[in-house]
């Protein structure tokens, strides 16, 4: 067996070993999956910031500067809100459910023809007692036990502090680690990894940084608009609706159901609706002539179920890391799944070819005789 026979089993090994790898380190590998992802989003501006002639280590600086302080003041800005929004909800919840037995069941059956049973308010309200008391337990848990165990504490607080150094180190030693990466290419296959490379580099640009920017125009966009309205869950509903707009529609399906119901209890008014739903068609606008043309293109190519399965599968195999990961990780394998379907088409198994068809002159046939005249008949 030559070199050659053996080199498709021993790459096919290697990723088996890595994924095998990936998996037993997959509850440490978190804070260095997440400062990979930040130091992708922000190696462009730094690139941007070289080109203006300032050197890679103040450009670092900046951009990790610009990049936390950004994260820190949102996070400051949003959670208060957040959390009166969630207050508002949780008082206002038995509202939202006799307003469904009184109102919502009723229209589902005249334009349904539907029976559905009304919904029990006491057994509801039971369980929602009982589910708030539950949490707050656990809650309580939780922090009386991260409180006891200082090892814990620390662990936890290691972690997360490892996010925003791993982000530096891996934003200042980017460019150096991509070109030791491809110099590790054997040369025959480098033309064809770089490549490949390069489109993955395009599709995860178009996923990671434009799919991102576009959940979070949307929030905004949904979150302003909806507070012009006067819905009290507006940066609730805004927030689900830009999150879940990674699968696309979905948000927008989500966030017009939560904006529609939500304006309904709160107002009581058709015309309030109205209003939410112009919200929602001039987010829609605006992500369709805007936002997905000039932030993603057409690169991606992810179809919404495959997002959905990717999203789910990496859960399943690898905690959040693997949700974390899932996304990059698919559109990766889009572009080689793209170039192995183009291989194959090209190869002999998928075009054979096709042998040359001689044409057998039997024994017996005499091509010399002479053909019969115009006017005699053959036979006669």
């Amino acid at each position: 067996m030559t070199v050659t026979d053996i080199r498709p089993w021993l790459v096919v090994l290697a990723v088996v070993v890595l994924g095998w790898l990936l998996w037993l380190l997959s509850p440490i590998l978190m804070p260095f999956a997440a400062g990979a992802l930040l130091a992708y989003l922000g190696n462009p501006l730094v690139s941007r910031l070289m080109r203006r002639g300032m050197k890679r280590t103040w450009a670092v600086g900046l951009a990790f500067f610009s990049l936390v302080t950004s994260t820190v003041l949102a996070l400051v800005l949003v959670l208060p809100l957040l959390w009166q929004q969630v207050v508002y909800l949780e008082s206002r919840l038995p509202r939202l459910l006799r307003w469904f037995n009184r109102e919502g069941i009723p229209w589902i059956e005249q334009h349904t023809r539907m029976r559905i049973d009304r919904l029990d308010m006491e057994l509801i309200s039971q369980w929602l007692s009982s589910y708030w008391v539950e949490a707050g337990s656990a809650a309580g848990s939780v922090l009386a036990q991260v409180a006891r165990s200082g090892m814990d504490f620390m662990a936890l607080a290691g972690m997360l502090a490892l996010v925003p150094v791993v982000t530096f180190y891996l934003l200042l030693d980017w460019d150096a680690l991509l070109e030791r990466i491809r110099n590790l290419v054997p040369r025959n296959l480098e033309p064809r990894v770089t490549l490949m490379a390069r489109e993955c580099d395009e599709v995860l640009a178009a996923f990671l940084r434009g799919q991102l920017l576009v959940m979070l125009a949307l929030g905004v966009i949904y979150w302003l608009g909806l507070q012009l309205v006067g819905l009290k869950l507006a940066l609730m509903i805004g927030l689900l609706a830009g999150l879940a707009s990674i699968i696309p529609y979905f948000g927008f399906a989500v966030g017009i159901v939560a904006a529609t119901v939500a304006a309904l209890v709160q107002f009581g008014q058709f015309q309030a609706v109205l209003l939410v739903w112009g919200v929602f068609a001039v987010g829609q606008a605006i992500e369709g002539w805007l936002l997905q043309p000039y932030l993603i293109g057409d690169k991606i190519g992810l179809h919404p179920v495959a997002v959905i399965f990717a999203i789910m599968a990496g859960g399943q195999l690898f905690g959040f890391f693997g949700m974390l990961l899932a996304l990059p990780a698919a559109a990766v394998i889009m572009v080689l799944l793209r170039h192995a379907h183009r291989q194959y088409q090209q190869s002999g198994f998928y075009q054979p070819q096709q042998p040359d068809v001689e044409v057998d002159i039997e024994p017996d046939a005499t091509p010399d005789a002479p053909l019969p005249a115009e006017n005699e008949h053959v036979g006669g």
